[in-house]
């Protein structure tokens, strides 16, 4: 069986892969190459993926896949596509307690006044706040926000848990007075927009963290609450547009963290996703279930 990698690993990472996959043959593809393979690791191009013949089981190295969505050989079932569902829940979850904690304790403030050699401790402490007992919602309740709500276990906050089903009135219930709104789900018709003006409106006070996709929220809505000093701040990881022009209101927000969409990364991400991917590939190849298959119609 021949499998193809079309994902950046050292040349340490890719001996080890080939030993591994032994004795399959591994090729190392490059941006325009054929996919003259079964089996594929990475994230190659939509019209690779059209052309090739051969092709039978996709694993991507990322969570999304709107790119490869619209092709035919997944909506028939031709080729199996796994994505890395569940993966990055750990550090995605540690990066939006420090961005919530770094907001509430005016750390992002204090590395400011630090640049700025500005010793303002006595002016800061009667604006910083605690997380003890704040009002939560989850809105996705997947991998990631299920990580969220246990490390927050220790401050006793009370958490409104919204999954793929969700009712707008009773959200709209839970984000009236909410201090923290959390957003972790995927781009689907049903969650483009959901935060728009009018629903930022409902959170005066708020942190809002954006850490599934960009469509969820009205950038432009989103800015101006910050601006106006409706919200007490913002943990933005993921936006419509990567890299964030340099014109976007969001560079110049007040109160805004701006993860850049690192929160999923951590110093041994690559030789984890090769783990998955070898776990994945003796399911493959011993006929099992494989592990996060992707259902493109239901967008998740």
């Amino acid at each position: 069986m021949e499998i193809g990698l079309c994902i950046p690993l050292s040349d340490a990472q890719v001996s080890r892969l080939r030993a591994a996959v032994a004795p399959h043959a591994l090729q190392v593809l490059d941006a325009d190459a054929s996919l003259e393979c079964e089996v594929v690791f990475g994230n190659p191009t939509p019209g690779q993926i059209e052309k090739s013949d051969r092709l039978r089981w996709l694993q991507l190295e990322s969570v999304g896949f709107g790119e490869y969505a619209s092709l035919d050989c997944l909506k028939t079932g031709t080729v199996s596509m796994t994505n890395l569902a569940g993966f990055f829940a750990a550090p995605v979850a540690e990066s939006i307690l420090a961005g919530v904690l770094a907001l509430y304790r005016g750390i992002d403030r204090l590395v400011v006044f630090k640049e700025q050699q500005r010793w303002v401790g006595d002016e800061l402490r009667p604006q910083i706040v605690t997380l003890q007992g704040a009002k939560i919602v989850l809105f996705g309740y997947g991998s990631i926000n299920r990580r969220v709500e246990a490390l927050l276990q220790p401050f006793g906050c009370r958490i409104a848990r919204f999954s793929s089903r969700w009712d707008a009135r009773e959200l709209d219930t839970a984000l009236t007075g909410a201090d923290v709104v959390i957003s972790t789900v995927p781009h689907t018709p049903a969650t483009v927009g959901v935060f728009d003006a009018d629903r930022l409106r409902l959170l005066t006070g708020a942190v809002f963290c954006s850490f599934g996709r960009g469509s969820v929220v009205d950038e432009d809505a989103l800015a101006a609450a910050l601006e106006d000093g409706m919200l007490r701040g913002a943990v933005v990881d993921v936006t419509n547009e990567e890299p964030l022009p340099a014109n976007h209101r969001f560079w110049r927000c007040p109160n805004l963290l701006l993860t850049q969409h690192t929160a999923g990364g951590s110093s041994d991400e690559m030789d984890r996703k090769i783990d998955f991917f070898l776990a994945n590939l003796q399911r493959f190849t011993e006929g099992r279930p494989l592990e996060s298959l992707v259902d493109p119609g239901r967008g998740y």
